[in-house]
């Protein structure tokens, strides 16, 4: 059953829809680079984000599913990649240490964390100088969806307040989504 899921997860990651080869040129990702791949689901993004970083760099795929995890795992061992840490989390702490992050990235994940304020300024501590944080998530246009009628969603302006509450500032504001924000931040610090 959960290898379903995950399939069905990096399927719908993967669709045209979801511009997944224009988030990544956007993303502009690095050899060398230590990504926190937040929400990594299937692991569709972790696996394309270790690639582009190379042996030198690393991916945590921080999930709150112990077997997406596990499938994750097996999955990019089977594929070759080692650069791939996978990290269980609470949804209200960051549980990465690494001091080094260039980037934190959350698709439709942002929704899900209870204390976005302080999940942010928790995770500050582990970003180098020049970090960015990546955010896509459903921003509530649209007209009837599971998104809207679950509540599954943001306002773009409540990430923006929020995120500059927890020390960060908007850098950029990508338009590519119909029903998404795509907002990069950087911290202020």
């Amino acid at each position: 059953m959960i290898s379903i899921k995950v399939r069905m997860f990096n399927r719908k990651a993967s669709s045209a829809k979801s511009q997944s080869e224009a988030i990544v040129r956007t993303l502009s990702l690095q050899p060398g680079q230590h990504i926190a791949d937040i929400g990594s689901g299937g692991g569709y993004f972790s696996l394309l984000f270790a690639s582009l970083v190379g042996r030198e760099g690393k991916v945590y795929a921080v999930d709150t599913n112990r077997d997406f995890l596990k499938f994750l795992k097996i999955d990019s061992e089977k594929k070759g990649f080692y650069n791939i840490e996978t990290v269980l989390a609470e949804q209200d702490v960051f549980p990465v240490r690494d001091k080094y992050l260039d980037m934190a990235f959350l698709r439709n994940v942002y929704h899900h964390l209870p204390d976005r304020v302080n999940y942010f300024r928790n995770l500050s501590e582990c970003l180098k100088k020049g970090a960015r944080i990546a955010i896509i998530d459903y921003d509530g246009r649209g007209g009837l969806s599971f998104h809207r009628l679950f509540g599954h969603y943001v306002p773009k302006k409540t990430i923006v307040k929020e995120m500059e509450d927890a020390g960060y500032r908007l850098l950029e504001d990508h338009t590519m989504f119909a029903e998404q924000s795509f907002l990069i931040f950087s911290p202020c610090k």
